[in-house]
């Protein structure tokens, strides 16, 4: 059997959380090859593994190197102390269901989802759904590409392709947020997972390239205040640790971040050579309820 078609097996497993993002109709897989609606769209699972669910061709800054170095930055463990954070809080937050559903809206390249989930397996004997969703098709590619028993979905966050109360977590990591969308995807007795950079963030390597990118010190209270009109905080958890770093992560951190757009060509060269030995990991992990 195909990806393809093993992807789309695994798909039919969960074809009910689907919604046709043209007619907001009931979905199903067809034919271990194609999602479609009780009015007939059609979205074809590609061969990487994944379904593209936009109504239209969306491009953006976020390219397929990004991605590609945001999974080595993952893999090399800079994130543990966050997916164990994230994993204990859902563990600690959910009980006696028979399936939890995750949705990790702006996954990326799936990695901290892939993690985060791995985690829960370990800690809790029930079935659990991840479902990533990203505009970004170069993201949605890595993802599928690598983690397999994953619904990977290019969408937009504006009108996700859900169901109306499907998910028991909505992640939202380092990653723009709609919230009308996640109140809409929750079900009852549910939460969001937002994390938010802290002022410490990278600050290492915003020190260095600070002067061409204009990028200021992080200041996250108007993103915890819009968060605060949408959902109730039921808790706020710092997390902040110095991670060492090899050599040879250096360009792989530099590269999948926004800050390096900024940079012209030949300065970007230079920073690459840069000399790190550690880096400087700060957030703000906010638990809400609708």
């Amino acid at each position: 059997m195909k990806k393809r078609e093993k992807s789309a097996q695994y798909m039919q497993q969960y074809q009910e959380i689907f919604q046709c993002p043209i007619c907001m109709a009931d979905m199903k897989i067809v034919d271990l090859k194609s999602l479609i609606c009780t009015n007939n769209h059609t979205f074809d699972v590609t061969k990487q593994g994944y379904i593209n669910l936009l109504n239209s061709s969306s491009k953006t800054k976020y390219n397929k190197k990004l991605f590609e170095s945001r999974k080595s930055i993952v893999d090399s463990g800079l994130f543990v102390p966050l997916h164990e954070r994230i994993s204990q809080l859902i563990a600690n937050g959910v009980g006696g269901e028979e399936r939890i559903n995750i949705l990790d809206a702006g996954c990326g390249e799936g990695s901290h989802l892939a993690y985060i989930k791995d985690n829960i397996d370990k800690k809790l004997s029930t079935d659990v759904l991840g479902v990533g969703i990203d505009i970004a098709k170069e993201g949605i590619v890595v993802a599928a590409r690598n983690h397999m028993d994953f619904l990977w979905t290019v969408g937009d966050l504006a009108k996700t392709p859900f169901q109306e109360k499907c998910f028991d977590i909505v992640l939202n990591i380092l990653s723009p947020a709609n919230y009308g969308e996640f109140k809409r995807l929750l079900k009852d007795n549910s939460m969001v997972v937002k994390i938010i950079p802290q002022r410490e963030y990278l600050k290492e390597l915003r020190e260095i390239i600070l002067e061409e990118s204009r990028e200021e010190s992080y200041n996250n209270e108007s993103i915890v205040k819009k968060f605060k009109e949408n959902f109730r905080i039921m808790e706020r958890h710092p997390l902040s640790y110095i991670f060492p770093l090899d050599k040879s992560l250096i360009p792989e951190l530099i590269l999948m971040t926004p800050l390096s757009w900024s940079i012209k060509e030949e300065s970007l060269q230079e920073y690459l050579k840069t000399d790190l030995d550690h880096i400087t990991i700060d957030f703000d992990i906010l638990i809400g309820k609708p």
